[in-house]
């Protein structure tokens, strides 16, 4: 089986339109991407769900076609509806079928994520067997620890859990950090998610790594207090998760937030200041992790 995949270059403001038109002219996917990506001219965009698109001054519009698929009248149809009259950069290629399996697992080697922690995917063997190796594969749920903000949290995590501590992984996707904790000497871990893969996911790798996790959904009740607190989600719903958060966590206990970005720290910890004094507990890549002790 093979595709037809064009790539045409845009100026920003039309990027979305145009990839919404050729999805209707039958795109089967379409990616926006940055046209500079790899130049000195490239530049890192974040964003949230919901806040307003933020994309380049120049993007790389990407869709991918059946093989019989007439792309030169939906490319036509796609442009001409988004009142796009010249492009300055486009081509059509072929693109044959793959073993997508073999290619997405020579993308995930065995990654150190601290001093003593590596995250290890099933087909390989660990690199340090007496290390504190999480088995792991990429999957449906966010977290194979591979992103900065996740690396930030099993970092943190490393240095301050101790031996029979209580952990809670507030929007656990894969479950990573809560399975982090109790490889790390942590008695009790319990991860919630509104995701129902999310949920599936973190028991699945609980029991690839023979450990007990407490895997809840985040729609039903938290029962008492942990002494650690670690949520990776991003900076809008750490604010409005700072009273749920707080309530958990054990008078002198710890939280640890991550997602955020470096000028979105002093909203996030406004947001905690009346349980928590937060402050900047490691940076990777422009996101920063806020961690500090919950107040009597």
């Amino acid at each position: 089986m093979a595709w037809l995949r064009v790539d045409l270059v845009v100026e920003g403001a039309s990027a979305v339109p145009l990839a919404d038109a050729l999805a209707q002219e039958g795109a089967i996917s379409t990616e926006i991407s940055d046209a500079d990506a790899g130049t000195p001219r490239e530049d890192a965009v974040y964003g949230e769900p919901g806040a307003d698109a933020n994309l380049w001054s120049s993007c790389r519009v990407s869709a991918l076609f059946a093989a019989d698929a007439n792309v030169e009248r939906a490319l036509d149809a796609a442009t001409a509806a988004c009142g796009i009259a010249a492009l300055s950069a486009a081509s059509i290629a072929r693109v044959e079928d793959a073993d997508w399996v073999a290619l997405t697992q020579r993308q995930f080697e065995p990654m150190r994520a601290g001093e003593r922690l590596w995250i290890v995917p099933t087909w390989h063997a660990p690199p340090e067997a007496g290390a504190v190796n999480i088995v792991l594969d990429p999957g449906a749920a966010f977290g194979t620890g591979s992103h900065p903000t996740t690396r930030l949290v099993l970092a943190w995590l490393e240095k301050n859990v101790r031996a029979g501590d209580s952990v809670l992984d507030y929007g656990c996707g894969s479950g990573i950090l809560a399975i982090a904790a109790l490889k790390l000497g942590a008695a009790r871990a319990v991860a919630t998610d509104i995701d129902p893969l999310a949920l599936e996911a973190a028991r699945y790798n609980s029991q690839r790594n023979s450990v007990t996790l407490e895997v809840t959904d985040a729609r039903s009740a938290l029962t008492g207090a942990v002494r650690i607190t670690v949520a990776n989600i991003l900076a809008n719903p750490l604010r409005m998760l700072a009273p749920i958060l707080a309530s958990h966590t054990q008078h002198g206990g710890m939280i640890a937030l991550s997602g955020i970005l470096e000028e979105q720290v002093g909203e996030v910890a406004r947001a905690y200041a009346q349980w928590a004094a937060l402050e900047v507990a490691g940076r990777d890549s422009g996101w920063v992790l806020l961690a500090g002790r919950r107040g009597s």
